[in-house]
């Protein structure tokens, strides 16, 4: 017989809740919430005063006590004390006790945070070293070929450069030519040129007059090939660069002097002036007034910082100097190892602002040899520096008197005791004008 109403029935029901199990077993006893309620009321007594009722217990201010639920196992949810999150009184991590206090944070790991900063520091470092030796290293221009130089005399010790300026307008627009005074003809003349020996006894720098007497030697074309004899011809020094470009000067200078070229630098009217506007100007004493209307250059006697105009004014200048081509070169080796003290120092090397600048106006000018790297271009200017700091000497090729065609003759004697000085890398002894 079925005691449920009809609504009920097993045969309605379909898949309800509170339908029993399928199995052929008995469920097993389910542990049920027990209900704890507050204490009977007195016998007799209904509920709300009612005869046969239980009134509800009540608590503080007259509000009915909630039931606790008790699961099977003597758990007390906690629902209704306000214990249901965190641990008992409220306290969770970091969360306040019951007394108002707050747990204590774990103390930071100083020494792990350094270790990650240091590492990230050195990372950073040589990440943008790497970067800027490739980025720098690409912006060389090594268009001369050493190579095709012949009949080189022996290598000695230490290291020799040659560095040219030359009179390149190259890349110059008329306003610039203008505005630097350095005319518009065609081609490339070399402007100044000295020997930069490196070694163990410190650098020495050593001018060669632009009007000093060379004789041509044999030499093969840097584009034909072609092989040229010697006939024996006098002229200035300039004057070869002009016939076959870097290759025949380096030939030349070999030849008369003996002594071998490791390394060639160029640089033109332009790429020098953008150096020094780079770095800020360069700071001079300028021995005494000077006006030269040719090379533009208009100087007061005293200590003053050129511009990159300025300077070059002031190592072109020449007849403001009674003409001597001699007092000039001096004026120029004054000029670039003050430039190269002041590339060199902790303010333009650790300042990225001015580092930069001042490596890009200087690597797209820059003409060199193909052997040459970064390394030997920061050696070359750190010697450079050498020089303008007391560590090394700076002189002008030795001179003995004009030669039968007005040009400047080299004192032999001198020249030979200097070139074996500078091959066997000893201190100089000799003294040029």
């Amino acid at each position: 017989m079925n005691d449920w109403p009809e609504a009920w029935s097993d045969d309605n029901r379909g898949s309800r809740y509170g339908r029993g199990s399928a199995s052929a077993h008995p469920e097993g006893a389910r542990v049920m919430r027990q209900v704890r309620r507050g204490p009977a009321a007195p016998p007799g007594q209904g509920a709300y005063g009612a005869p046969g009722r239980q009134a509800p217990p009540y608590g503080a201010g007259g509000v009915p006590q909630q039931p606790s639920y008790v699961d099977g196992s003597g758990y007390d949810s906690g629902y209704n004390t306000g214990q249901v999150y965190g641990s008992p009184g409220g306290r969770g991590p970091g969360g306040p006790g019951g007394d108002g206090t707050y747990a204590p944070r774990p103390a930071p790991n100083w020494r792990r945070r350094i270790k990650v900063t240091a590492i990230t520091v050195a990372t950073v470092l040589v990440v943008t070293t790497v970067a800027t030796y490739f980025w720098a290293d690409s912006k060389l221009n090594r268009e001369v070929d050493l190579s095709k130089v012949i009949d080189r005399p022996e290598a000695g010790e230490g290291t020799n450069y040659l560095i040219v300026g030359s009179d390149s307008r190259a890349g110059m627009s008329a306003e610039e030519k203008k505005k630097l005074h350095t005319g518009s003809a065609e081609g490339k003349r070399t402007d100044s040129m000295m020997i930069l020996h490196t070694g163990g006894n410190g650098p020495t720098l050593i001018s060669l007059p632009r009007d000093s007497n060379v004789t041509i030697p044999s030499f093969k074309g840097s584009d034909s090939g072609k092989f040229y004899p010697g006939t024996g011809r006098q002229v200035k020094l300039n004057a070869a660069y002009a016939e076959d470009g870097p290759e025949l000067l380096v030939r030349t200078v070999e030849a008369n002097t003996g002594l071998h070229i490791d390394h060639y630098v160029e640089i033109g009217f332009a790429g020098f002036a953008n150096i020094v506007d780079a770095v800020g100007g360069v700071e001079m004493d300028i021995p005494q007034d000077i006006k030269d209307t040719k090379s533009g250059a208009n100087f007061k006697k005293g200590k003053q910082t050129l511009n990159g105009e300025e300077a070059l004014a002031f190592v072109r200048t020449r007849y403001a100097l009674r003409g001597s081509d001699l007092d000039r070169t001096k004026n120029q080796q004054k000029f670039l190892s003050a430039l190269a003290n002041q590339v060199a120092t902790p303010g333009t090397i650790l300042n990225p602002f001015k580092l930069y600048p001042t490596m890009g106006a200087g690597l797209d000018s820059l003409v060199v040899d193909k052997d040459m790297g970064l390394w030997d271009l920061a050696s070359m200017f750190w010697a450079m520096k050498g020089v303008s700091g007391g560590e090394g000497k700076s002189m002008n090729m030795p001179i003995a008197g004009n030669a039968a065609n007005g040009n400047l003759q080299w004192d032999t004697a001198k020249l030979k005791t200097l070139v074996n000085q500078l091959k066997n890398d000893e201190k100089v002894t000799v003294s040029g004008n």
